[in-house]
């Protein structure tokens, strides 16, 4: 394909070199607690919600027996507001002792029982973003330490409280000391939100060298508007973001807020969509005790997960932007598989919106459409029209393959997720127009 062979040439020119620390070759994929529970400490009025244990070993078990962990939700991730407000007497960080009675070792013990990891949450100025004590440079060595002492899997570094030339030294400090603990854990980066997310101020190259993900832009928030405004910044800035991902250094867009309050469903699947064509960690937060089972499905779409979780690591781009409202995205994957994404921008009625594979710069060929929620598949040539219908604010997601050149075994890379090979589906008898 000679979209594939223009991207990969510009990928590899552009590439950076990731940690050395083996570890997040996938982008990640697990739970985490700011969006959804935010800093609500107020364990007395609300038990069930507030940052504690309980709330974490909830969703761990969540994960565990409701099919997450084995498409590779596994992460559970403390954010801000789970220390106590002053360290201990040897000057390390501690839980919070009402809302973490068993501490964080038992907590992470409590993760891996289970097939689970844990992450945490440091801010290296003097406080975290919520006020707790943070990890300026003279505490990076003991708190990585600290992190390893107690079985931590991830840490997620912020830079509140923090000025620009604190960050250029802390960061990649913080990157050598947990490295210097000899356990492996994952480093996730705030340092470019801080910065403006992009060059002069920003060194991709640099961040590669030391950070397994990074958070470009500002917060994710429970609405449309803020998925909308992530989606425009990273695509907008596609030709600097996209090669600096790659196997274990990713561009981090920030939660999945599938199963909140702010989205519709086709919006949601929008989310899930545009999140695997970036190749981006998926961290959902969300209550996965009351999730909804429509949430619970986008979530857990098999060819979704497997598009995000490709081992190419090619972040996908936006290749069309039409003045009426409708956008394509394209990313290449293993085996000579693509997905196609079509996004509306619209709020009026479903687009049917007009193309070909040959105009969306596919070679000449034979391909087989595999759509990722209906499941329908159907066989096309490069210069065929066809017709998509998109609802407003949906998309409509597809995997494009040769025929008979993949199945599902394949493309979920030795068969971590299983199901019918592609040649097996039915073939529908539809024309070329997906509704």
């Amino acid at each position: 394909m000679r979209l594939f062979l223009l991207v990969l040439t510009s990928v590899l020119c552009g590439t950076s070199v990731a940690l050395d620390n083996g570890l997040m070759r996938t982008p990640p994929m697990g739970w985490l607690a700011w969006e959804r529970f935010r800093c609500d400490i107020d364990c007395y009025n609300d038990p069930k919600n507030c940052i504690s244990e309980t709330l974490f070993t909830d969703m761990a078990d969540r994960l565990a027996e409701d099919g997450w962990r084995e498409l590779g939700y596994v992460y559970v991730n403390i954010d801000d507001c789970w220390s106590s407000m002053e360290r201990d007497q040897q000057g390390r960080l501690q839980a919070d002792p009402k809302r973490f009675p068993m501490g964080i070792r038992n907590l992470s013990q409590y993760m891996h029982a289970r097939g689970l990891k844990l992450g945490i949450y440091g801010d290296m100025g003097s406080h975290t973003c919520g006020g707790y004590p943070g990890t300026p440079l003279d505490k990076i060595e003991l708190d990585a330490q600290t992190f390893a002492d107690w079985e931590v899997d991830m840490f997620k570094f912020d830079g509140c409280y923090s000025n620009a030339s604190e960050q250029e030294k802390g960061y990649p400090l913080m990157s050598k000391a947990l490295n210097a603990t000899g356990r492996p854990i994952a480093y996730s980066c705030s340092w470019p939100a801080y910065q403006g997310g992009l060059p002069p101020k920003v060194n991709y190259t640099q961040l590669g060298k030391i950070c397994n993900l990074w958070r470009n832009y500002g917060d994710i928030q429970d609405s449309w508007g803020s998925v909308l405004s992530i989606v425009d910044w990273f695509f907008d800035n596609q030709d600097v973001l996209a090669p600096a991902a790659g196997p274990g250094r990713w561009n981090d867009p920030d939660m999945l807020i599938v199963g909140d309050f702010g989205l519709s469903l086709d919006q949601s699947q929008t989310q899930m969509s545009l999140w695997a064509i970036m190749a981006a960690p998926l961290f959902m937060s969300n209550d996965l005790r009351t999730i909804s089972a429509d949430a619970r499905r986008i979530l857990q779409n098999k060819v979704l997960i497997g598009i995000n979780q490709d081992p190419l690591g090619i972040q996908g781009r936006r290749i069309v932007k039409e003045k009426y409202g409708i956008e394509v995205f394209w990313r290449p994957l293993q085996n000579n598989v693509s997905a196609l994404v079509f996004f509306s921008r619209r709020s009026d009625m479903p687009y049917r919106y007009h193309t070909s594979l040959k105009k969306l710069n596919y070679a000449t060929g034979n391909y087989k459409l595999f759509d990722a929620f209906t499941s329908r598949t159907t066989l096309v040539k490069d210069a065929t029209d066809f017709v998509v219908s998109v609802n407003p604010s949906g998309v409509v997601t597809f995997l494009v393959s040769a025929p008979a050149t993949i199945n599902r075994r394949q493309f979920y890379n030795g068969g971590k997720l299983h199901g019918p090979s592609f040649e097996d589906a039915e073939e529908n008898s539809l024309p070329p127009v997906f509704l």
